[in-house]
């Protein structure tokens, strides 16, 4: 066989490369050594230059450890004997610390939240107790869930405010589909607060029933309000010289009964009640008209029939005096036979009503009885108040402070005695409800300047 030796060049390649491989593996040891002295490595051959290299690394490191820098005993000494205990003790000694800081160290251990501090403040004597920390916390979480509950009902209320937006464009374009114009309808529904709220409710409401359970807000809402017939009644009260402001304050006194504005609409035409007076009736006629059954009114027109009104008066009666119609039957009652006591018959009694319905709704049974008793103080029985109230009833409208008893002091300073007054009062009436100031005053300078 034929056999195979090297070249020389080869060998010298090996030796230069072992001998690089030797000092590269040298040094990197060297530099990644542990604190402690370590046994000596079983060192490579080497020549004469890395040897005398790497026995001059190892006398410098060796010189640092034994002969450390020199520092002052007294600077830093915590670090000092924690590096001692680290290097040379295995057995640290325990710190010992006086009882205010131990306390303190504590009572900062049990805040979960510290406040900012700077370096070293740990120690500071002037710490907060861990009453007023933990005060402060609370403080904090109570101001937290506070901001929370806050933002929630924010977020509620914007719910809420969107969802009324969103009725309010569905009632627009109910009322687009009806014909109506866009301003009168904005103007409409912008006086209908609670007719829209009403509106909301209810179609919230219909989620909870089987057919409308996937069905849409915006669905819902249209089926509210086309089922209230809302557009016909505006329609309807429109025709009825209903102005748009009136028309929306009876929708909300409906409280979503839209019907009972058309029953009582009704019901006023039988009574002779006129197109233009239906709103002023419905609006002044009480909050809780609309929730009146229609027999408790006809019980109020009967009696009023019975005692001398007729019954085409009733309309021209109720339009003067609506609030005749917010009454109890027992009120109306107490009312009418306040003046039948005091003598008058059926055809006084109807007259003066005709005359001035006010006598009937406009005053107070205490009111009332003053005026009568302060009528009688000039002579005038029971029975002759009666027949005047019957033939000049706007004296129930004048008041005692203002209207009578300025004019009685004049007429005293004019020298007219109690007994004249009484006969003012029989022969014209009319006397005690003129303004003093503005009639009465300058028609008596007007006789004087003549010399009378």
């Amino acid at each position: 066989m034929l056999s195979y030796s090297p070249p020389p060049c080869l060998h010298l390649h090996l030796r230069r490369y072992s001998h690089s491989t030797t000092i590269s593996s040298s040094l990197h040891h060297h530099n990644n050594r542990p604190t402690t002295p370590a046994p000596d490595p079983v060192l490579r051959i080497h020549n004469s230059k890395t040897t005398s290299l790497l026995l001059h690394h190892r006398q410098s490191a060796a010189n640092k450890t034994e002969n450390p820098p020199h520092e002052n005993e007294n600077d830093h000494p915590q670090h000092r004997d924690s590096s001692q205990t680290t290097e040379d003790n295995p057995n640290p000694p325990q710190l010992i610390l006086p009882p205010q800081e131990k306390q303190n160290i504590l009572e900062m251990s049990l805040v979960t939240k510290r406040p900012p501090q700077f370096p070293g403040s740990i120690y500071s004597n002037s710490l907060p107790s861990l009453q007023s920390v933990l005060q402060t916390q609370n403080d904090t979480r109570r101001v937290e869930n506070d901001d929370e509950e806050e933002d929630e009902e924010a977020m509620i209320r914007r719910a809420l405010e969107i969802r009324r937006k969103v009725t309010a464009e569905v009632f627009k374009g109910a009322m687009k589909k009806g014909k109506f114009g866009i301003t009168y309808s904005t103007n409409l529904v912008n006086r209908l607060p609670e007719f829209i709220d009403h509106v909301m409710i209810e179609a919230a409401a219909l989620k909870r029933l089987p057919e409308f359970k996937d069905s849409t807000f915006n669905f819902r809402a249209k089926v509210v309000i086309d089922d209230s017939n809302v557009v016909p009644l505006v329609r309807w009260l429109k025709h009825n010289n209903l102005s748009y402001p009136k028309i929306a304050k009876l929708i909300c006194m409906s409280r979503g009964n839209l019907d009972s504005i058309r029953r009582l609409v009704e019901w006023l035409k039988t009574v002779h009640v006129k197109g233009e007076f239906l709103g002023a009736i419905l609006l002044k006629s009480g909050d809780d008209i609309l929730q009146r059954r229609i027999e408790e009114l006809d019980e109020i027109v009967e009696y009023l029939e019975s005692n001398g009104v007729r019954r085409d008066w009733i309309g021209f009666v109720i339009s003067r005096c609506p609030r005749l119609l917010s009454y109890r039957m027992e009120e109306v009652k107490k009312r009418i036979e306040f003046y039948l006591n005091m003598g008058m018959n059926e055809n006084d009694f109807g007259t003066m009503v005709f005359d001035y319905p006010g006598v009937l709704g406009y005053f107070t049974l205490e009111e009332m009885n003053e005026k009568v008793n302060y009528l009688k103080e000039f002579g005038l029985s029971t029975e002759h108040v009666g027949k005047l109230l019957a033939f000049r009833p706007q004296l129930m409208g004048c008041s005692i402070e203002e209207r009578w008893k300025p004019l009685v002091k004049y007429l005293y300073y004019l020298g007219i005695t109690r007994d004249g007054m009484r006969r003012m009062l029989t022969i014209k009436p009319m006397v005690f409800c003129f303004d003093f100031e503005i009639t009465i005053a300058p028609k008596v300078q007007f006789f004087r300047d003549l010399g009378v």
